[in-house]
């Protein structure tokens, strides 16, 4: 079998096992009531932050609402140092108007949260970058028997700047998993896209046992301008399986093969195709109901192709490590993966170092305050690979407080930061740091659903 056609087998694969494992489903369907051999709702397990593919909750404790139509309306004024990405650099305020729809449903087999956010944003001293933006997101989880859920993410985004956000902690998610990508390196004035969607499966085997399969499918692009000289758009596809069983109630223990195909290419110079198989062990301690504790760690073997040049591939260590507490007036969460990884607008394939935390404080009943951040380290493996990245780091985050001012209106105060080294990218050179203050007001409307 070719190089190339391994990504499509494994995709096959991986749609077959859904396929069968959905059916299976629907074929119990009939009997979901009268199943007494399976698990109820009260001991259906927990899918493990290591394999799960969800963020964190970011929610405090008794806050989680669900089951309502949210219409809500944000007004941001901002200020950045530079927002054409170029010398000398043009500082200038901008203004952004973004329109809000959220649908949150849950019953006994559904659970449902939808939302979509356009905007448009006006820059006062470079009205040549005025562009619109696009935020959607989906994530439904359907519990097709007492044994079988399935779950269906779709994420997509379209901006002009990754802080360009109706609100940019968004930008900021903390997982237990791997990354799929790398993080895309942040360009001042370039547009830029994102759209990933992940399937999964679990079925849950008996009392304490549980198996699972995922794929998931992304894209990434800049669009094309002089700021996008050095950089690549990327493809990405990756499928997983995992056994996991609980001990005592407070542990999960498991394992993951997972496998991860990433395309680098530009219009412009030669890409890169990097392959990378992983076999990990992970453990999950509830140490409270709102406080887990995830690691993981196993060999990853990476393929990276291109094209004339003599294949690399090598096996590296990969461990990952997660926390998550969330409590009435605070909220913790933060992680740190050591992994191969392609794409995120370099060539090449790299070991990448990933760490991001996002932290929540309830001050008084009106006023919170928020920090989140992440940090990425890239160093090439293919240094003689053509137009392919030596390596640098990236570091951004968002500092904000935000005051209820009404029942439907809060005012949001913040400070985003981001600075990038990656001396081979110009757009990066010129622009290392990118500084952006913002005041935002929102405007917010709940209407209550029936269960």
């Amino acid at each position: 079998m070719s190089t190339s056609d391994k990504p499509s087998s494994l995709l096959r694969s991986s749609l077959l096992l859904l396929f069968l494992l959905s059916g299976q489903a629907w074929c119990q369907s009939d009997t979901y009531q009268q199943s007494s051999s399976g698990a109820s709702e009260d001991t259906q397990l927990r899918v493990p932050p290591p394999v799960s593919g969800q963020a964190y909750s970011t929610s405090f404790e008794g806050e989680t609402e669900s089951n309502y139509l949210r219409l809500g309306l944000s007004l941001t004024t901002a200020y950045s140092n530079d927002v054409n990405g170029g010398t000398p650099p043009v500082p200038s305020m901008s203004y952004s108007i973004w329109p809000t729809v959220a649908l949150d449903k849950v019953t006994y087999r559904l659970k449902l949260l939808l939302n979509y956010s356009p905007g448009f944003t006006f820059y006062q001293n470079a009205s040549s970058l005025n562009q619109g933006n696009h935020n959607l997101g989906l994530n439904l989880q359907y519990r097709l028997s007492p044994n079988i859920s399935a779950t269906l993410r779709e994420s997509f985004y379209k901006t002009s700047n990754i802080f360009d956000q109706a609100n940019p902690l968004n930008t900021t998610s903390v997982s237990g998993g791997a990354p799929i990508s790398g993080t895309p390196i942040i360009v001042p004035s370039a547009g830029q896209s994102s759209n990933t969607t992940t399937a999964q499966v679990t079925y849950q085997m008996s009392e304490k046992g549980m198996i699972g399969g995922s794929g998931t499918f992304s894209t990434f692009g800049y669009s094309s301008s002089p700021q996008t000289v050095g950089l690549f758009n990327s493809q990405s596809e990756q499928g997983s399986f995992f056994y996991s069983t609980e001990i005592h109630n407070r542990y999960s223990l498991g394992a993951s093969y997972q496998y991860q195909n990433t395309l680098s290419f530009s219009s412009s110079a030669p890409g890169t195709q990097t392959q990378t198989q992983a076999i990990f062990a992970f453990l999950t301690v509830y140490v409270k109901p709102n406080l887990s504790l995830s690691f993981s760690a196993g060999p990853q073997h990476y393929n990276s192709v291109q094209p004339g040049l003599p294949v690399a591939s090598s096996w590296q260590p990969m461990t990952m490590f997660s926390a998550s507490w969330r409590g009435e007036r605070t909220t913790i969460s933060g992680s740190y993966a050591r992994t191969v990884s392609g794409g995120g607008g370099l060539n090449g394939t790299f070991h990448s170092n990933n760490a991001s935390l996002s932290l929540g404080w309830r001050a008084t009943r009106n006023w919170t305050a928020n920090i989140s951040g992440s940090y990425q380290n890239n160093r090439t493996l293919t240094p003689y690979f053509v137009a392919a990245t030596p390596g640098g780091h990236s570091l951004s985050g968002t500092v904000s407080m935000q005051r209820t001012v009404g029942e439907h209106t809060s005012l949001q105060l913040g400070y985003s930061l981001a600075h990038q080294t990656y001396s081979d990218i110009a757009v990066i050179s010129s622009t290392p740091n990118i500084s952006r203050a913002f005041v935002t007001l929102h405007f917010i409307l709940d209407r209550p659903l029936q269960r």
